[in-house]
């Protein structure tokens, strides 16, 4: 009888070892894939977004530029640089990288543009803000910086730097998914200048995955409010918050309050190519075929 409850116990000893072994051998085990889950989402949220299980959403990053300081202008110019600094801090607060450039010259959109490029992957959604002066110039809007020489048009192609050149820039890179706010369609001071002059900007075509919002239709100006913002800018940031299901849906909520505000005087446009809505908070959504 003793003989038996002396191995019981050695057996009970055996056993509790190797428990507590298992044990340890579970909580490192554990430990060394929480390490790994956390080294890996440090890694892609350096790169954009992740989700609960570390896996890369995509990217989100945005080139948003206001232009207040013209020589040529009578006064300088409020709202965009208002608008700039207002748009900066809620795309950033939605997940946003944010290059802000105030008052820029054509070198300074330039290398802007150059870094917005050079940050652009297959999977990243790149939104492009320009508030300022805009031209037309053949078939193309040309965004206009605040050292531009203007006389006549050819000047516009010169000193300018136009939309669909920036576009052109993105979509080499592969963006997912391309967002265009340009707040330009002013009277602007070099129009006195020209024989021939076509007021506001030409239609700006959405290349693949592209959605493009204009203060004005084509080839109409817009009037400055006068308030702190500009009447696209106010509106628009009623529709991005964190409960917008997609941003088509908000650059077309925003035309339609402008043109009921004016009684159909300003009436902004919007172009879309998208085949994936893009949701504001996060990054692609559903396929719009789908939805």
């Amino acid at each position: 009888m003793n003989f038996r409850i002396s191995i019981s116990r050695r057996s009970l000893t055996i056993a509790s070892v190797l428990v507590a072994t298992v044990s340890l051998g579970i909580g490192a085990h554990a430990a060394l894939n929480k390490r790994a889950l956390d080294a890996a989402r440090a890694i892609a949220s350096e790169q954009g977004e992740v989700d609960a299980k570390g896996s890369r959403i995509g990217s989100k990053i945005a080139l948003v530029i206001g232009n207040g300081h013209y020589p040529d202008a009578n006064a300088p110019l409020a709202q965009p640089i208002n608008d700039a600094r207002a748009l900066t801090a809620t795309l950033r607060s939605s997940g946003f990288e944010v290059d802000v450039v105030e008052d820029a010259s054509k070198d300074d959109m330039l290398r802007a543009v150059a870094r917005l490029q050079s940050k652009v992957k297959p999977d990243t959604v790149v939104m492009l803000y320009f508030g300022g002066y805009g031209v037309q110039a053949g078939r193309q809007s040309y965004m206009i910086p605040v050292d531009a020489r203007i006389w006549k048009e050819t000047d516009v192609k010169r000193e300018g730097v136009s939309v669909e050149s920036v576009l052109e820039a993105i979509q080499e890179k592969g963006a997912r998914a391309r967002l265009v706010v340009v707040d330009a369609s002013r009277r602007n001071p070099y129009e006195r200048r020209f024989r021939a002059y076509s007021h506001g900007l030409a239609p700006i075509a959405a290349p693949d995955n592209a959605l493009i919002l204009t203060s004005a239709s084509p080839g109409k100006v817009a009037d400055d409010s006068r308030g702190a913002h500009s009447v696209l800018m106010t509106e628009l940031l009623k529709e991005l918050t964190p409960q917008l299901a997609g941003i088509e849906s908000a650059f077309t909520k925003t035309r339609n309050a402008i043109a009921r505000a004016t009684d159909g005087a300003q009436v902004p446009s919007v172009s879309s190519s998208l085949s994936e809505d893009v949701s504001f908070t996060g990054s692609v959504a559903s396929s719009k075929a789908g939805s």
